[in-house]
C-alpha cells in the first residue's frame, strides 16, 4: 500500500465459528456440533489479529463468515468478545443468501469507513534493513522472540540492500494455521522464535519474500480435488460444489 500511495480507512477481518473452535482445541472432523466454549476458548487467536491490524491505526470490522452449522450462542460469543476489543462483528450469510446476506456488513463498513477514525502507518519505515523489518513483523505481528537466520540468508540481504533493493517491503510465507511457524500452535502463542529458511527478491513485484519454517509456496492440491465430486445430475443440473 505505501508504493501506491494508498491508505485504507477500514480493515475487514473475517473470522469463522469453526476457525474459533479449532483454535479452541475442536479437531476438524469434530467443528459441526454446537461448543461456546471452545468458541471462548479460541477467541485470543481473532483478539490477536485485531489487535496486530488496530497497531496499523486502522479501525476494524470483524465479519463471521456464517456456515449453516453455526448456532446463534456461538455467533454471540465472537460478537461479545469482538466488541470487548472496540471492534464490532457483523454476520455475513453470502454464501446462503448472495448479496443480501452481506448487506449488514456493507453498511457497517461504509459507516466505519466514513467516520474518518483511520490513521495508517506502516509498522517499519522503508529505509529499516531488511533484516530488521523481517525482526520486527516476527515480534509486532508473530509475538516471536526471535528470528533464526543463518549467514547465508544475512549475507543476501546484505547484498540486495548494496544491489538498492533494501528499501522494499518484506512479505513473509508462513504456515496459515498459527501465529508461529508450527501448524500445530494454535491460539495466540508467545515466546517462540521463527527460523528463516530461505529469501527470494522478487524485484518485478516490489517485495523481499522470506520463507519460514515448512511452508509451500506454490498452491497444491488437496488430498481429495473437489473435481471428484462435482457432476451434471439427470436434470442438466450441477451437483457437488459444496
Amino acid at each position: 500500500m505505501p508504493q501506491g500511495g494508498l491508505a485504507p480507512d477500514c480493515v475487514v477481518l473475517v473470522a469463522t465459528v469453526r476457525a474459533m473452535k479449532m483454535n479452541g482445541g475442536v479437531a476438524k472432523q469434530d467443528l459441526g456440533p454446537e461448543n461456546v466454549d471452545a468458541v471462548r476458548a479460541g477467541c485470543p487467536n481473532l483478539g490477536r489479529h485485531i489487535e496486530n491490524l488496530k497497531s496499523f491505526g486502522v479501525p476494524v470490522v470483524v465479519a463471521i463468515n456464517h456456515f449453516v452449522t453455526d448456532t446463534d450462542a456461538e455467533v454471540q460469543a465472537i460478537k461479545d468478545y469482538a466488541k470487548g476489543l472496540g471492534a464490532e462483528a457483523v454476520l455475513s450469510r453470502h454464501w446462503e443468501l448472495g448479496g443480501e446476506g452481506a448487506e449488514n456488513l456493507a453498511r457497517k463498513v461504509v459507516e466505519v469507513a466514513e467516520a474518518g477514525n483511520a490513521n495508517f502507518s506502516p509498522i517499519y519505515p522503508d529505509e529499516m534493513p531488511l533484516f530488521e523489518k523481517i525482526k520486527t513483523i516476527a515480534k509486532r505481528i508473530y509475538w516471536a522472540d526471535e528470528v533464526l537466520a543463518d549467514k547465508k540468508v544475512r549475507d543476501q540481504l546484505h547484498l540486495w540492500e548494496e544491489q538498492g533493493y533494501g528499501h522494499l517491503p518484506v512479505c513473509m510465507a508462513k504456515t496459515q494455521y498459527s501465529f508461529s511457524t508450527d501448524p500445530n500452535l494454535r491460539g495466540a502463542p508467545t515466546g517462540h522464535s521463527v527460523p528463516v529458511r530461505e529469501v527470494r527478491l522478487s524485484a518485478g513485484a516490489g517485495f523481499v519474500v522470506v520463507v519460514c519454517g515448512e511452508i509451500m509456496t506454490m498452491p497444491g492440491l488437496p488430498s481429495r480435488p473437489a473435481a471428484e465430486t462435482i457432476r451434471l445430475n439427470d436434470a442438466g443440473q450441477i451437483e457437488g460444489l459444496f
